[in-house]
């Protein structure tokens, strides 16, 4: 299947199809602009109740006439270009293809080689999340604004958040009984030279984190330090390299000789390095830090997350390409040693957490609300400094391929580490509403993840989605989800190039991944809760219907308190979501289960711990028979916090292969 890399056959198509947009665009944005004056957001009317002079409501008076005349005087142009954008629609292709081409920062064709290398498997990381990204006068119906600044950040903090290696940190007590039960709240800084060795403090503290200050001065990182990096002969952002430093409980927090050894030939593996933890912190008396300059989720915050973050600088000695590379930043997630893990929910069989970043080594991206065209490609620049390959302005546009005139896409992006083979998008017939206006559909996408000694190429299958928005569609989201279902049967069908004799492709993994507009708990979505689509697909968070698992957590945020201080960074996000109290003060609920006389009532009847309504799914129908998928961690984040109303998730499958085994 040819990947379609622009959005029509030919030039002129492309040609007219700008000068046509080009007439439509100054009405589209004095209306988007019109509006917006009008729907302030809260963040908005907290700074505008701290002018005395109402400065803002004089300025609506002197603008809106401004914008009124102007817009009139642009709906000739407009008309003229619509009448000529919209037939142009029927040759427009459903989505765009980009892949990076500078070469320096390439290493899809490198990671397929990792399959080989890794012997009994291997780990593969999906992300996926509701980024909002709607003309700005829309957005703010969400309580967002500023879609091109919020689609430019966005994108910075996922691709930061994921181009870090990990370094895990492994702790044996019997008190500390989840993963999050390790609260980092106090700062310290990593010391000493570029040119000495230092050993891992063996006095490190539970409750210690470390202040991470990045590589560049400023709050961004270029494309020039990039480039520079790049020049040093650096590897690649995405490599998987993870230092483990493993703390026993019942020493009080300190490392035995054998296990400090063991870091320190971490440290000293390439050469003159520097890793410092520091453990005698002071913690911070204070529930929730105030923001600090640069305290945005991305690596550049001085005040980072809860998660401890290493900086590790390497000197100009020679450094061997096959070790790990330790120039590359550092992050210590504090997890639970498997072998003798004491969890609150002994029977989970994975790790879980409410994460303050994207995770380390992210290989594939699934966005939903990518609807601004203009935003999509701000977006897709960012991401492009970790993804390598992208598919974006996925949909259809006017009368062309649906039942109704479509005014915007689907809103679905995708970002790969790996080579994308093949794709496809449907879109739903039967939407709905405001829905209907929006060609909202399913992208599917064949990934290549490696390839056997014997030339096999091994592959993946992923989806992504966004199901009916308005509450009580229960019956067109089930026929959504039976459409998704058949339409994936069908791609995988004609995809494949193997037969069960002399297979050329062996499959790795099956992943949906998406926004289904609909939770676990809540008794109007009953329907949807007992689809078929659960029966051949498993759920990491979930029981059974009407049952999430005591951990999972709801991932649709109450508009009205995004700007609070509480909750308007990533690490006081994530420090009110670990508690009862905080979630239930900050995520939407099952609105069946509010109605109640008092607060403290309706505190009490709530089900569950939110409205989840983002899901990462993932099947072993289908999956090469002689290999085992099995989910290895699975995270809430928060980096987007302030960006957004949804919360991203994510997922670590392990694809084992067996070749190892006795």
């Amino acid at each position: 299947m040819v990947l379609y890399t622009s959005p029509f056959p030919n030039s002129f198509l492309s040609v007219l199809h700008s000068f046509s947009w080009g007439l439509i665009f100054p009405c589209y944005w004095l209306a988007d602009r019109l509006v917006a004056s009008f729907v302030p957001t809260t963040y908005e009317k907290r700074q505008r109740a701290d002018d005395p002079c109402y400065f803002h409501a004089l300025c609506i008076i002197i603008t809106t006439p401004i914008y009124l005349a102007l817009l009139v005087a642009s709906l000739p142009f407009a008309l003229i270009g619509f009448l000529l954008w919209s037939p142009l629609q029927s040759a427009r292709r459903p989505y765009i293809y980009s892949r990076l081409e500078d070469k320096n920062h390439a290493n899809g064709a490198t990671l397929l080689t990792e399959w080989k290398a890794a012997g009994n498997g291997k780990s593969f990381c999906f992300g996926s999340a509701n980024v909002c990204l709607l003309p700005d006068s829309l957005a703010r119906f969400n309580n967002v604004f500023n879609t091109q600044a919020r689609a430019k950040e966005i994108g910075r903090r996922i691709r930061n958040g994921a181009s870090r290696p990990q370094i895990k940190i492994y702790i044996d007590s019997p008190t500390n009984t989840s993963i999050s039960a390790a609260s980092f709240s106090s700062l310290v800084s990593p010391q000493g030279g570029d040119n000495t060795n230092r050993t891992v403090n063996a006095g490190i503290k539970r409750t210690t984190s470390m202040e991470y200050k990045g590589d560049n001065s400023g709050s961004n990182n270029s494309e020039d330090s990039r480039e520079d990096k790049g020049g040093a002969g650096e590897p690649n952002e995405g490599e998987e390299n993870t230092c483990i430093v493993r703390i026993n409980g019942e020493d009080n927090g300190h490392m035995s000789d054998t296990e400090t050894d063991t870091v320190n030939g971490q440290a000293h593996a390439s050469g003159p390095a520097e890793l410092s933890l520091e453990g005698d912190a002071e913690i911070s008396k204070t529930p929730n830090h105030k923001q600090k300059e640069g305290d945005s989720g991305s690596l550049d915050s001085y005040s980072a997350s809860r998660e401890s973050l290493v900086k590790v600088r390497v000197g100009d000695g020679t450094v061997d390409q096959s070790t790990v590379n330790n120039k590359l930043l550092y992050k210590a997630s504090i997890m639970k040693k498997t072998s003798v893990r004491k969890k609150k929910h002994t029977d989970e069989t994975f790790d879980h957490e409410i994460s303050a970043f994207f995770p380390a080594n992210l290989d594939f991206l699934c966005l939903q609300e990518v609807f601004d065209k203009r935003a999509a490609e701000k977006l897709k620049e960012q991401l492009h400094h970790y993804f390598e390959y992208i598919v974006y302005d996925v949909g259809v546009y006017s009368c062309h391929g649906c039942c109704s005139f479509k005014f915007v896409n689907s809103g679905l992006l995708f970002a790969s580490r790996y080579p994308v083979m093949d794709a496809a998008y449907h879109c739903y017939p039967n939407g709905r509403g405001t829905d209907s206006l929006a060609s909202k559909g399913a992208l599917f996408l064949k990934v290549q993840v490696g390839s056997t000694p014997q030339d096999q190429r091994i592959v993946g299958y992923i989806s992504c989605t966004h199901l009916q928005a308005i509450a009580g569609d229960t019956t067109v989201r089930c026929e959504q989800l039976d459409m998704l279902q058949d339409w994936l049967s069908e791609f995988r069908k004609s995809t494949s190039s193997s037969s069960t004799a002399n297979p050329e492709e062996l499959v790795a993994f099956d992943v949906i991944c998406g926004d289904l507009n609909f939770d676990n708990c809540s008794s109007e979505d009953k329907l949807e809760q007992q689809h078929s689509l659960f029966t051949r697909y498993k759920d990491p968070c979930r029981i059974g219907p009407g049952e999430d698992k005591p951990w999972a957590i709801g991932t649709l945020l109450d508009p009205e308190g995004l700007y609070d201080e509480e909750v308007c960074t990533p690490d006081n996000l994530q420090k009110v979501l670990e508690s009862e109290e905080g979630r239930k003060g900050y995520l939407v609920y099952p609105t069946s289960k509010n109605h109640s006389s008092s607060q403290k009532g309706r505190k009490a009847s709530l089900k569950g711990n939110g409205r989840r309504i983002d899901y990462m799914l993932y099947t072993e129908e289908g999956v090469y028979l002689e290999w085992k998928v099995e989910v290895e961690e699975f995270s809430f984040i928060t980096q987007l916090a302030g960006l957004t109303d949804h919360l991203p998730v994510a997922m670590r499958l392990m694809v084992s292969t067996g070749d190892d085994d006795p």
